[in-house]
């Protein structure tokens, strides 16, 4: 007999190296969004939850909100183009991260702390914008300190 895993949420895993979170629903029960690459947006995947939560290691592991929130704007900001401010940021993000590999030598913390204030503030952006948009599983609370 298994038991069921304790669980407070929202809780953020990675599946597969895609940001998920996992939250309550009005009803009581459980739903889980994956991250789409194609729109930055949220997908439904509630079909995954009992595999997050059973899952002993390899592909699938917890997410602090910390962890969630940055792997989320790096997917975005990797594979998502565009125009205007959230892009803009994107790419300064990218100039750094491409100015450290240029030299050869990792981030600086200074550089580090940059893209993490920079990603806390894209994150909200974009789920901002997102909730304007209709998206029902934008949230910006994560980033939000």
């Amino acid at each position: 007999m298994s038991e069921t895993p304790e669980l407070n949420l929202p809780a953020y895993f990675s599946y597969y190296k895609s940001p998920v979170k996992v939250v309550s629903t009005p009803e009581g029960g459980l739903a889980a969004w994956r991250l789409s690459p194609d729109t930055g947006g949220w997908e439904p995947a509630t079909e995954i939850v009992d595999e997050i939560l059973f899952a002993r290691g390899g592909e699938i592991s917890s997410l602090t909100v910390e962890q969630f929130v940055q792997r989320t704007e790096s997917h975005r900001g990797r594979y998502l183009g565009g125009t205007g401010p959230i892009f803009a940021l994107y790419e300064t993000v990218q100039a750094i991260e491409a100015a450290a590999a240029a030299e050869g030598r990792r981030l600086t913390t200074r550089e580090i702390a940059m893209i993490t204030g920079i990603r806390r503030k894209t994150f909200v952006m974009f789920e901002e914008e997102l909730q304007r948009s209709g998206d029902p599983a934008a949230d910006p609370s994560p980033a939000v300190v």
